[in-house]
Parts: structure tokens; C-alpha cells; sequence
């Protein structure tokens, strides 16, 4: 059991998270939705919830589930619980994809690490050319200068 979490763990590291399997995990519930599909909206439950208790995880390690709760706040209900919601399509099993794919793709993004920016200096062509256009900007006023002062 310790070396399959190591395991997951390692795989999670190196941003490998859509080889990773959530499914033991992953709670899907479903009801009636809205939208396209006329009468027979009303009839069968196509719209698909995922529930993934991220606190709970024994596949995410406690960096992670941190960074869940962080970046991906406007998921989670107040019992602590992510939730994906999937209504595009007409069928239940094709909203289930879609919500499988929009936890991965969150995942993902809440794993992301963002670059740092790093701070440059101006190069010497970016000067040259400053100074070149400044010069003939005040160029242009001294000749205007003349101008006025000839009438």
C-alpha cells in the first residue's frame, strides 16, 4: 500500500496527472438538466455531477491538497468537497467525460507552477534609439520656433 501512494505520489510530482486514476476516488451523481433535447430532458437525468473529497485523498499528497484548496476555491462546497458539473451534452455518459476531463484539467492548473518573471535591463539599441528620437523630436519644436519667430 505505502510503495502504490509513493507511487501516485511521484507520478503527481512530475505533472503527470492525467495517468493518474481518481476513479476509486470520484463520486458521480446525476439528475435532470436544462437545455437542448426537448421532452426527453424532462424524462432521463443527464446532467452529471463529480464529487472528489480532495482532504481525504490518500492519492494526493498534503502539499497538493493544499494547493487544491488554494487555487480551486470556487469548486469547493463548504463541506470541503470538489465538485465538477457537466450538462453539455445529451447523454449521461458523455457529460460523465466531460466531467471527468474538467477535474483533470483543474488539477492540472492548480499544479501549474507559475514562472518567475525575471527582471531586464534595457539593452544599448533600445538607448540609441531613444536618444535618436528625442533628438529629433526637439529638432521638430526648434524649427517650429523659427517659423514663428520669422512672422
Amino acid at each position: 500500500m505505502l510503495r502504490i501512494i509513493f507511487l501516485f505520489e511521484s507520478m503527481l510530482s512530475n505533472g503527470d496527472i492525467r495517468n493518474t486514476d481518481f476513479s476509486s476516488e470520484l463520486k458521480f451523481t446525476s439528475s435532470r438538466s436544462g437545455g437542448k433535447g426537448g421532452q426527453h430532458v424532462n424524462k432521463v437525468s443527464t446532467k452529471v455531477e463529480l464529487h472528489f473529497d480532495y482532504m481525504n485523498s490518500f492519492i494526493l499528497n498534503d502539499e497538493q491538497k493544499r494547493l487544491v484548496g488554494l487555487k480551486l476555491q470556487a469548486f469547493i462546497n463548504k463541506e470541503g468537497i470538489l465538485m465538477v458539473v457537466a450538462q453539455e451534452e445529451r447523454s449521461q455518459l458523455m457529460n460523465r467525460k466531460k466531467a471527468v476531463q474538467k477535474f483533470y484539467s483543474l488539477l492540472e492548473k492548480a499544479f501549474r507552477k507559475v514562472k518567475k518573471r525575471v527582471a531586464t535591463k534595457p539593452g544599448p539599441k533600445y538607448h540609441k534609439k531613444r536618444l535618436e528620437t528625442k533628438k529629433k523630436h526637439s529638432l521638430q519644436k526648434k524649427l517650429r520656433n523659427r517659423w514663428k519667430a520669422e512672422n
